[in-house]
């Protein structure tokens, strides 16, 4: 099993100028890392001309496999001629992902925060037909290049593990899985443990990540509906809060997880999520040095 990280973990350094994304590679590298995630927003590779060329020239000198490629997508609230153009900026991201050697990438199917009350089960079943067309599309287009696309449960609207499973069931290609994060299932108010349990057996790559959880906003200084911001108390679909924070440092049973994955037989690449509010070199560490304990422990 490997282990590394995703390049958004140091998401706070790189938005800073603190380092470039090339010394992030460095870093992930330095800490011990057996894989590296790279996501669509932290690594620009459409908008930096070479910068797709260095990376993977880097990976390559560091020996860092480039575990999956992550990107943001809103297939579902386009129509006309917008979805055609997202649907061809899909495809673009899977060439890219294609170049940088990859065999998994991620897209997003809508955006992260949906009002609560929009996010109901009968709205995601009216939906569910255009979901299931365009998935298959963009896994007929990734089986040239032998990658999996994933969804993975994030979010408002996508998420819990019913739901990611009655679309890859629904999109039945071998090439469609999902991205399962151990902790997004909280967005939507599902016990990680419960997340886990349904998704691993469709999981082609898993984020490791840890939250604080609160039920009262205004005790935690929480306010507002959900944001997808860094550090930001976020606010679930059913009114309570959460904050990233250093893998094990949470209210999530990681030790436990942990566990459950490694006597499942997962043998695929863990991809570590830092979003909290530490210093981020720091925490991408430390969280990297806690799963690798736990997985050696369990």
């Amino acid at each position: 099993m490997k282990i590394g990280l995703s390049i958004y973990s140091l998401y706070q350094a790189i938005h800073s100028g603190e380092m470039t994304e090339l010394q992030a590679l460095d870093v992930i590298a330095d800490f011990g890392a057996d894989n590296v995630e790279l996501v669509s927003f932290v690594t620009p590779m459409m908008e930096k001309k070479g910068l797709l060329e260095d990376i993977v020239a880097k990976c390559s000198e560091r020996n860092l496999e480039i575990s999956a490629y992550s990107i943001f997508s809103d297939i579902l609230d386009k129509e006309g001629k917008e979805y055609d153009d997202e649907m061809e900026n899909v495809k673009a991201h899977i060439d890219i992902t294609h170049k940088l050697g990859a065999k998994i990438m991620r897209s997003d199917l809508t955006k992260w925060g949906r009002p609560p009350e929009i996010n109901v089960i009968e709205n995601f079943e009216r939906d569910l037909p255009k979901l299931v067309e365009s998935c298959q599309q963009f896994a007929e287009y990734a089986k040239q290049y032998g990658i999996t696309i994933t969804v993975e449960n994030h979010g408002t609207y996508i998420n819990g593990g019913d739901r990611v499973r009655r679309l890859i069931t629904a999109v039945d290609r071998e090439n469609f899985r999902c991205t399962l994060d151990i902790g997004n299932g909280l967005c939507v108010d599902e016990d990680p443990m419960v997340t886990v349990k349904k998704l691993l057996p469709f999981a082609a790559t898993i984020h490791f990540k840890d939250f604080l959880i609160r039920k009262d906003g205004a005790a935690c200084g929480a306010s507002g509906p959900a944001k997808f911001e860094v550090a930001a108390w976020l606010t679930t679909n059913y009114d309570n809060y959460l904050k990233g924070t250093i893998v094990g440092d949470g209210d999530i049973d990681v030790v436990r997880i942990a566990n459950y994955i490694k006597q499942s037989g997962y043998n695929g690449a863990i991809a570590i999520e830092f979003e909290g509010m530490e210093e981020c070199k720091i925490a991408s560490k430390t969280s990297l040095m806690n799963v690798k304990r736990y997985m050696m422990q369990s």
